[in-house]
């Protein structure tokens, strides 16, 4: 037993005196074996005894675990995002959001006749009820948002693409009117595609197509875009409902633009851009300058009070291109306030504008000489939430005047509307929605529209 001790002391200290790992150490107990041997301190008999147990102690020992070549490289990790649906491929947040939604819509449409004739009116007329399985006042969406953080800079490329369920004749775009026939497709509408550079102090710059400033929040903040409101073709649905466009206010449009967003002061910020022109509906035009929006907000918070108060203008050049077309500027202003307190929300809204038009920008603007129509739009909305239910109303309504000296009996003076709506909960993502929606279209000649409308369907959010 002393002598095993002394041979593996012995060992051990060769081991450490030449500075050799583990794997060396057998040889050099092996070379230690042998020379004890040799001197005569272990017999032949000891030393195959020790050879034969050193060998079994070998074989017992488990395989070394190779180590990797090359660190693991931070740039090329993939982990799931903080929040939401995503990734992270090191410093790179990829984010992904979306929508789908579907309802059973039953509209009332008002008998035809001599007086039912409105341009521009939005009630329908035919005398004949329809049903449809359509989209509401959104199509579906699936958004893309790439983002990380250069140079002290948080940079991100973004994509937003809204397919709808309803299949369309393209003659319009990806939003013309519906055709519902065997062998046609929805429409797929690329509405969102900008880049953004952004610096605590500096504030953010947008660069692409994305949702206007003019009138952005009137239809962000309508309880309609959860619904249908408005059914607007229901025998042939497009991929969008009216909700309460042109009905309250006019519809904001994806632009292609460039803005600025300042930092956040105490809840306050102010954006402004350049937008691509828009020609008059039914014109063509050469617009040597862009259209200019700009947009204030001020939030606030405080307990179980919170709130946006919000202001805009809009201004754009018309040039015409030919002699005698349209040659005017159009101007508007908007304004709007909502108000959450508790579980009750309360919303007001109102815009004003010289050769905007209705419904959607720079449609009916003007006559065909250019000159300007006044017009002017508001809208009033509230909800209550009981646990999971949330009950909503809302009024509205928007007016075109003529133009000065223009006789034109069958143009639209007013179209508005109300609503009632309820929404349940029934998970974190899903919404079920019910609505009534009665709307009336009246001409400055004195013609008049009505129409019913019964919506009942779901929508998702993730």
């Amino acid at each position: 037993m002393h002598l095993r001790k002394v041979l593996r002391w012995g060992a051990c200290g060769l081991a450490l005196g030449f500075g050799l790992a583990n794997p060396a150490m057998a040889d050099t107990t092996e070379e230690l074996l042998k020379q004890l041997k040799a001197k005569g301190i272990l017999s032949e008999q000891e030393y195959q005894a020790l050879s034969a147990r050193r060998a079994e102690e070998e074989k017992a020992k488990p395989a070394p675990v190779a180590a990797s070549a090359t660190p693991t490289d931070p740039s090329r990790l993939l982990q799931a995002s903080d929040s939401g649906v995503g990734f992270k491929v090191g410093a790179v947040n990829v984010q992904i959001s979306g929508s789908v939604n579907g309802f059973y819509v039953k509209d009332n449409a008002d008998s035809p006749g001599p007086g039912k004739n409105v341009v521009g009116g939005l009630a329908s007329v035919g005398g004949n009820d329809t049903s449809a399985i359509r989209n509401g006042l959104l199509p579906g969406f699936l958004k893309f948002d790439v983002t990380t953080r250069q140079g002290g800079w948080d940079v991100g490329a973004h994509f937003g693409i809204y397919p709808g369920i309803n299949s369309v004749n393209w003659g319009g775009g990806a939003n013309s009117a519906g055709q519902p026939t065997a062998l046609t497709t929805s429409g797929i509408d690329f509405r969102q595609t900008y880049l953004t550079f952004a610096h605590a102090g500096f504030g953010e710059v947008k660069v692409g197509r994305d949702i206007g400033l003019f009138g952005s929040d009137a239809i962000l903040s309508d309880i309609t875009l959860l619904g249908v409101g408005t059914a607007a073709g229901n025998a042939a649905p497009s991929n969008t409902s009216l909700g309460r466009i042109g009905l309250g206010y006019i519809y904001t449009d994806f632009q292609p633009q460039i803005t600025y967003t300042t930092p956040d002061f105490a809840g306050f910020k102010l954006s402004a851009g350049i937008f691509q022109p828009l020609a008059t509906a039914g014109e063509s035009e050469l617009n040597d300058t862009p259209g200019f929006q700009a947009k204030a907000t001020y939030d606030i918070k405080s307990g179980k009070v919170s709130g946006r108060l919000w202001a805009g203008v809009l201004s754009q050049d018309h040039d015409p291109t030919v002699a005698g077309g349209p040659d005017y500027k159009g101007t508007a202003f908007d304004a709007g306030a909502k108000l959450g307190i508790g579980d009750a929300g309360l919303l007001g809204y109102y815009y004003t504008g010289k050769g905007v038009g209705t419904t959607g920008l720079f449609v009916l603007s003007a006559d065909a000489k250019g000159n300007r129509r006044d017009s002017d739009g508001f809208y009033v909305q509230g909800t209550y939430k009981i646990d999971k239910v949330t009950l909503a109303a809302s009024y509205g309504e928007s007016h075109l005047d003529l133009a000065k000296g223009e006789v034109n009996p069958t143009l639209l003076s007013v179209n508005k509307s109300w609503v009632a709506a309820t929404h349940y909960a029934l998970t974190d993502w899903v919404t079920l929605v019910g609505e009534y929606i009665n709307t009336k279209a009246e001409a400055h000649g004195g013609n008049k529209a009505k129409s019913d409308t019964i919506a009942i369907g779901a929508i998702l959010f993730f």
